[in-house]
């Protein structure tokens, strides 16, 4: 199945994104090598493989111990931030 200028349209229209004139052509032509793809899966064998909810299935995760603590972390996520101020976050004064 081939997408054509009007199925892309249409499908930017659906999913609320404008999409300039002059991409619609590229567009269709990756959104048909797209459903080409998936048109192939259906080829595939797949008679007694049964279905599949998650990779995880029969594995058991590890899990940490439940261990409250008082936190005393504030230097490390504060290192994460652009901008810090006497301990805390510092952001751009906003005025309205």
């Amino acid at each position: 199945m081939s997408v054509d200028k009007s199925t892309v349209a249409r499908i930017a229209t659906l999913a609320r994104i404008k999409v300039p004139e002059e991409d619609i052509d590229a567009l269709a032509d990756e959104l048909s090598k797209i459903v080409g793809w998936v048109e192939q899966l259906d080829e595939v064998d797949t008679e007694g493989v049964a279905p599949m909810a998650s990779t995880a299935e029969g594995t058991v995760l590890r899990q940490r111990d439940d261990v409250v603590s008082d936190g005393d972390r504030r230097d490390d996520v504060l290192s994460n931030a652009p901008d810090t101020d006497k301990g805390y976050f510092a952001v751009p004064k906003v005025i309205e």
